[in-house]
């Protein structure tokens, strides 16, 4: 009998370690993926909405420098339940992801040593492995949902604000996504310029994108959404500065027209098919929840009933 027991017990157990019963409202589970060094482990908070099946959308949300990923999942159940998307939010903990560059700038610098007004970096490597990039993780995240959820989707949408808006709008110039769809870059502190004169992480100088890649970027679904009151009088949140940052603006507000303005000049310079948009976000600053809320009606609602402005391109 007690053999019997112990045998229920071992079949009733995951036959993988990564499974974890997922259930309609909100969670977490573990999302694992390689082995030794490039070994990737991550919680990841979800929530399913009550009306969930399995041809639901999907969004994928990365959080601030806070690294709240069970805040941002929070800030979007209404919408969830609101429109039927399923949200997943993977969180980078600092014990494993410690620097701003390992998370904003996505491990795309190395061996970093910080000047000592610590204002900017003083030395610094490009990591030239794309497989030590955040990027990696983003569709390998997307597709264990869908086993885990039974999703028949094959794309999913992305929203990161802060910090977030900074790996999102990196992801779209770098990142090689065949499920990613529509990438919502709201409220970023700083860019990087698709720029060859330009050295990185500041412009393309030295990065390991290709000029065949970059005109690809181009025609991603990025979209820079931009709360109009995070300007000169905004105090919410730590906003980087220095000369080479100030020269994209004083504010995040201004940074992100800086970056849409210059992004669109030098497609054109080229002559790339150029699919950004510009969104300002009138009456909201530096404040994940309502930007969060503005997006989902951005993104799930008909064009006419949207409270956003599309400025004129």
């Amino acid at each position: 009998m007690r053999i019997l027991i112990i045998l229920t017990w071992l079949l009733a157990l995951p036959t993988d370690a990564n499974e974890q019963r997922v259930t309609n409202g909100s969670g977490h589970y573990t999302y694992s993926s390689g082995a030794g060094q490039q070994q990737t482990r991550l919680k990841v908070y979800y929530h399913q909405p009550d009306s969930f099946a399995p041809s639901s959308p999907v969004l994928l949300v990365l959080p601030g420098a806070g690294r709240n990923a069970w805040d941002y999942r929070d800030a979007w159940k209404a919408a969830s339940e609101k429109y039927g998307v399923l949200v997943i939010s993977p969180h980078y903990a600092e014990e494993r992801y410690p620097e701003f560059w390992n998370y904003n700038i996505a491990g795309m610098l190395t061996n970093v040593t910080i000047n000592e007004t610590r204002t900017g970096f003083a030395s610094y490597e490009i990591t030239q492995d794309p497989q030590q990039w955040l990027f990696k993780d983003f569709d390998g995240i997307f597709l264990d949902a869908r086993k885990r959820f039974g999703i028949d989707a094959d794309r999913y949408d992305m929203f990161g604000h802060s910090a977030g808006g900074q790996i999102i709008h990196r992801f779209a110039l770098f990142g090689t996504s065949v499920h990613a769809d529509r990438l919502i870059a709201a409220n970023s502190g700083w860019y990087t310029l698709p720029d060859f004169d330009v050295k990185f992480p500041f412009g393309l100088k030295g990065s390991p994108l290709s000029e065949k890649a970059h005109r690809i970027a181009f025609s991603r679904n990025l979209v820079v959404f931009l709360g109009e009151l995070d300007n000169a009088d905004e105090t919410r949140g730590h906003l980087a500065r220095n000369d080479k940052l100030d020269v994209q603006g004083l504010h995040r507000f201004s940074r992100g027209q800086y970056f849409y303005r210059e992004s669109k000049a030098i497609a054109e310079d080229i002559d790339a098919d150029f699919t950004w948009q510009k969104i300002h976000v009138p009456g909201v600053g530096h404040d994940y929840r309502r930007m969060s809320e503005k997006a989902a009606q951005y993104l799930y609602t008909p064009r006419n009933q949207q409270h956003s402005r599309q400025e004129p391109q």
